[in-house]
């Protein structure tokens, strides 16, 4: 299929680089750095080679989310962002740009977030799951009160919110002492996603915030496929749910949460996915550069959906999602001014 949109593909400055060693083997380190490091040389060839029209790209993790100096983490996230911004300006039409966001402060965070939408016209902001805040052993999510200021000019900007994952803190991971292979993409990060995801649809902050939208990547950090049980929960038992939000979550997740199939390539739970969180619901992504643009476009082309929802999956519900035509007729007024 031509004319995709692929928006979970990252890139990395110097300032960041060295938090991507050790994802992957050492012996491909290398080939890793290059990748994060190219914006313009290989990452465009690998895009028209495999039908890619539009990337969103987005600073590498933990980075900024891993700072615990607001201040500090500040500064990377506008550095991070003013770089990327050089970047899209180059190419346009390919190129589009999500915010890294220093989350340690919330106003910090609105304001970053307000400054690229408005001023570098990206098209939404990318945050590496939980900040470590004030200390590097404080872990702090984003359902607390004190980022209810945060969310609303989420809100009152339009744009997208993607939920990206991180490992577990060293203090929070008791469970894979001795098993070091289940972190990272293999199980911690989509483990570490999902509760933080539920606990942001739990708090209320949806139906404060309805016009929320939040991105999670991975075919839903496998959300989809628990969002029932997570409702119903032993359901002959008339307990209290505990939580303050007034709906059942799987209705904020069916309302207020877009997947991407980023790192994904199955079709069997892609269809799960689709019968679960609606084929509107779902974006087109590979992952870049830490899994392969042919892996995820050559099985995305191929997979057996219908041709309607390959085109909404791989184009239009991004196109719609992000304004992509808004965005870039923004850019043609600001070249004229």
């Amino acid at each position: 299929m031509q004319g995709k949109v692929a928006l979970e593909e990252h890139f990395a400055i110097p300032d960041t680089l060295m938090d991507s060693a050790g994802f992957l083997a050492a012996e491909v380190w290398e080939e890793l750095k290059a990748r994060l490091l190219d914006l313009q040389d290989r990452r465009l060839r690998e895009m028209d080679a495999h039908g890619i029209e539009v990337m969103l790209p987005s600073l590498n993790a933990p980075a900024v989310q891993a700072i615990p100096d607001p201040a500090q983490a500040a500064e990377i996230a506008m550095r991070a962002n003013d770089f990327l911004a050089g970047e899209v300006a180059r190419r346009p039409d390919r190129f589009r740009g999500l915010a890294a966001l220093p989350m340690q402060d919330p106003d910090l965070a609105a304001r970053e977030l307000a400054r690229c939408v408005t001023d570098l016209g990206f098209v939404g902001g990318l945050v590496n799951g939980f900040s470590q805040v004030g200390a590097a052993d404080n872990a702090t999510y984003y359902d607390l009160p004190q980022y209810r200021s945060f969310w609303a000019e989420v809100e009152r900007l339009g744009v997208p919110f993607y939920l990206h994952p991180r490992n577990p803190l060293p203090k929070d991971a008791a469970i894979y002492d001795g098993h070091p292979w289940l972190l990272g993409p293999t199980w911690a990060f989509g483990q570490e996603t999902a509760v933080h995801a539920l606990r942001l649809m739990a708090s209320g902050l949806f139906d404060a915030h309805p016009g929320l939208r939040i991105i999670l990547g991975h075919m839903g950090e496998g959300l989809p496929y628990s969002m029932w049980r997570v409702d119903n929960r032993n359901g002959w038992v008339k307990a209290p749910k505990g939580y303050p939000a007034k709906r059942p979550l799987g209705e904020y997740f069916r309302e207020n949460f877009f997947i991407t199939t980023s790192g994904n390539f199955r079709t069997q739970t892609l269809i799960d996915a689709m019968l679960e969180i609606g084929a509107d619901h779902i974006l087109f992504s590979a992952d870049w550069p830490f899994e392969n643009i042919d892996h995820a476009a050559d099985w995305f082309d191929a997979c057996s959906i219908s041709e309607n929802d390959r085109r909404k999956i791989g184009r239009t519900n991004a196109w719609k999602l992000f304004d992509l035509d808004g965005a870039m007729g923004r850019d043609l007024a600001r070249a004229a001014e």
